[in-house]
């Protein structure tokens, strides 16, 4: 069973970019489907980006689509997210999750979880 990390968050101000890391033990990420999510206080925990087992297809939120950019790394086991121009709005716990299922934007597909990382972005 891979565990996840993550990594790479912090207080920044808007228009500023962080790159959140997620690294993985045990397996190869190729067979998984990854994805970020994210949840500010009071809200639910929502979809970011993710992408698909093999192809590495990527999808978005509509609501960071041209600003954040998920890639992954099959060498070193991990999958990152560039976030950049970060707005208020982008403030929450940032989650890294994997899957063995297809790929999906719910939260409920995906079996294994990060610990998280708090971005915080401030006006």
């Amino acid at each position: 069973q891979v565990q996840l990390v993550e990594s790479g968050g912090g207080l920044v101000q808007a228009g500023d970019s962080l790159r959140l890391s997620c690294a993985a033990s045990g397996r190869t990420l190729t067979n998984y489907a990854m994805a970020w999510f994210r949840q500010a206080p009071g809200k639910e925990r929502e979809f970011v980006a993710g992408l698909t087992q093999i192809d590495a297809n990527t999808y978005y939120a509509n609501s960071v689509k041209g600003r954040f950019t998920i890639s992954r790394d099959n060498a070193e086991k991990t999958v990152y997210l560039q976030m950049n121009s970060l707005k208020p709005e982008d403030t929450a716990v940032y989650y890294c999750a994997a899957s063995t299922r297809i790929f999906s934007r719910s939260s409920s597909n995906y079996a294994i979880w990060g610990q998280g990382t708090q971005v915080t972005v401030s006006s």
